[in-house]
């Protein structure tokens, strides 16, 4: 009893793990689908997609080296930070496709 207690909670442990991967993933790949959008309906200037793909390639180079580090896997720490970097990003995308710069 004891054993498939202690079993279906790794399980779920790594199911978390796994789901939260697939967030990070899915949301740069949302980020780069915003921008993208933006360049093309021209509410995005080339300095102001430069600036928001040039945090994203920082955000993602800080996740490749905390995987490196912790043997593929992020802490719920380095989650936390990489959340709260994609949230500023974000924000930072809504501002620039909503200020009045135009091409």
């Amino acid at each position: 009893m004891k054993l498939t207690i202690i079993k279906g909670l790794l399980v779920a442990g790594m199911l978390v793990g796994t789901m939260s991967a697939q967030t990070i993933y899915q949301r740069e790949q949302n980020q780069q689908n915003r921008i993208a959008q933006g360049v093309q309906s021209g509410a995005l200037t080339p300095h102001e997609t430069a600036r928001l793909e040039h945090r994203e390639a920082r955000v993602n180079r800080e996740i490749r080296r905390d995987r490196f580090r912790n043997g593929g896997h992020l802490t719920h720490r380095e989650r936390a930070h990489i959340r709260r970097q994609q949230n500023h990003i974000s924000r930072a995308v809504y501002r620039a496709k909503h200020n009045a710069r135009r091409f």
